[in-house]
């Protein structure tokens, strides 16, 4: 069987795309399909290339139980394009981004992370780069709630 490939996007892969991340391999992982899938995250921007998830994001995570493991990497066109099933911008400058590196007949494999949320009603997951600890707090709960509906949604269609 193959496995369903998933890459989450934000601006510099050190926040909201490494949680995503992290979020997903979690909770695939606590259902018991983590070998279904395959989970990675990247930034529009190369500028943290090389580093680890921004401290304050993985603070909060673990305090959930979610550990942060990724490094930074840049969106690879056309070839995170052709290998991955599912391209999930955080908001929609990255979803803008994401279509103009997208080969055309690779855009339907972009989507947006709230997207799939059932509980939570915001337009986009909110970079919380320059703000406090409750922006770090919300941007886990979206993604948390978004994460199970990606899967539900995953889900309902392999079937």
């Amino acid at each position: 069987m193959d496995k369903t490939k998933i890459l989450f996007v934000c601006l510099g892969n050190i926040c909201r795309s490494p949680s995503a991340e992290a979020v997903m391999k979690a909770l695939v992982k606590n259902r018991g399909i983590e070998e279904e899938f395959e989970i990675d995250s990247a930034g529009i921007t190369g500028y943290h290339a090389g580093e680890p998830a921004d401290q304050r994001m993985q603070r909060h995570a673990l305090n959930r139980g979610i550990n942060l493991t990724s490094i930074s990497r840049q969106v690879k066109s056309p070839k995170d394009f052709d290998y991955f099933d599912y391209i999930i911008g955080m908001d929609d400058q990255n979803m803008d981004d994401l279509y103009g590196l997208s080969p055309s007949d690779k855009s339907g494999k972009i989507s947006k992370m709230t997207d799939y949320c059932s509980h939570h009603q915001n337009a986009s997951v909110p970079d919380p780069y320059y703000g406090g600890a409750a922006g770090f707090e919300l941007v886990l709960d979206i993604l948390e709630d978004a994460c199970d509906g990606l899967l539900n949604h995953i889900e309902a269609n392999v079937k």
